[in-house]
């Protein structure tokens, strides 16, 4: 179980238009995560702008990172990401799930 300063650590790491945006890229991609290169292709970011924002992610624990030859790769940590929906849903509605599904009124 997450405890809320991870949790608001996560958060805050993800309050960010370009950094959400990243972060959703990498959560589309699965474990296998995508080259860093790649990612700031496809939001059009410099890459010295996505290395600020990768750290930033990083350290929050939202994404993790391994080398492959030249080539950095990140991908989301979805641990953490569950953990993050677990510990916002854990009181959800009073404890019956039923009535938290969407469209449920």
């Amino acid at each position: 179980m997450m405890k809320s300063d991870q949790v608001v650590k996560a958060l805050a790491a993800l309050a960010q238009p370009t950094r959400l945006a990243i972060y959703r890229v990498l959560v589309a991609c699965g474990p296998d995560g995508m080259a860093a290169g790649q990612v700031a292709g496809k939001l059009k970011v410099s890459p010295a702008t996505m290395s600020f924002h990768f750290k930033t992610l990083s350290h929050a624990g939202l994404i993790e990172s391994r080398q492959d030859g030249r080539f950095i790769y990140y991908a989301a940590n979805f641990t953490v990401m569950n953990g993050m929906v677990v510990y916002l849903t854990e009181n959800c509605c009073g404890g019956n799930p039923d009535a938290c599904k969407l469209g449920n009124k």
